[in-house]
């Protein structure tokens, strides 16, 4: 034990036995370049988590105009699902950004830091940036051409500008791949060295100057 404790001391940045032990999931290490992508996907998440306190109250107010005052809105319907579409849209990026998202395979939390780096950046470079680039293809002119024929509802006193949520499909994916850029740094920061990482204080570590 003794001499686990040792080498933590001797390599303060390296992932050592007794940290397996008691570490389930470790952060990997962030870049000048990742930290300015992780705060502007940060800002606009939080902007848009508003959109959820905004939706709660729009459900609230629908359901009392409907079943106290029995006055039901098309348009309020619309608008509820229109809200929660954007926040989850938005939601992604800033879910992977802080790496909250739901990990299904099973095998992943019994690699070592360096094969789960390994497995980022296959999944990354390999499935999810091509899957991206695909959407973002195929989704921006079916936004621009909802934009440029105005669609609207087709229910009657539905909301006049459907576009608008359409919007949000090549918009998320696009900062989508911006939250994908960040991991990817931090994944090559750890297993080429390359980009740098910082410290906590925005300086690079003594070891990698």
């Amino acid at each position: 034990m003794e001499e686990k404790f040792r080498k933590t001391e001797e390599h303060p940045h390296s992932l050592t036995d007794i940290e397996h032990e008691i570490i389930h999931h470790t952060e990997l290490p962030r870049t000048a370049l990742s930290d300015t992508l992780d705060a502007l996907v940060d800002r606009i998440g939080i902007l848009f988590s508003w959109l959820w306190i905004l939706t709660v109250g729009v459900i609230l107010y629908s359901v009392i105009a409907r079943y106290v005052f029995s006055q039901g809105s098309v348009m309020l319907e619309e608008v509820q699902w229109h809200l929660a579409g954007a926040a989850w849209l938005v939601g992604l990026s800033y879910t992977l950004v802080h790496d909250d998202h739901v990990r299904v395979d099973v095998l992943h939390e019994r690699f070592s830091l360096k094969a789960q780096a390994w497995c980022e950046l296959l999944g990354i470079l390999l499935l999810l940036m091509p899957f991206l680039i695909i959407a973002l293809w195929e989704v921006t002119p079916y936004a621009l051409s909802s934009f440029e024929q105005g669609e609207r509802s087709q229910a009657p006193g539905g909301l006049p500008m459907r576009w608008i949520l359409k919007f949000f499909l090549p918009f998320s994916m696009g900062l989508l791949m911006v939250a994908a850029s960040s991991r990817l740094l931090k994944v090559t920061a750890l297993l080429f060295n390359f980009p740098h990482s910082v410290n906590s204080n925005g300086g690079v570590p003594e070891g990698e100057k």
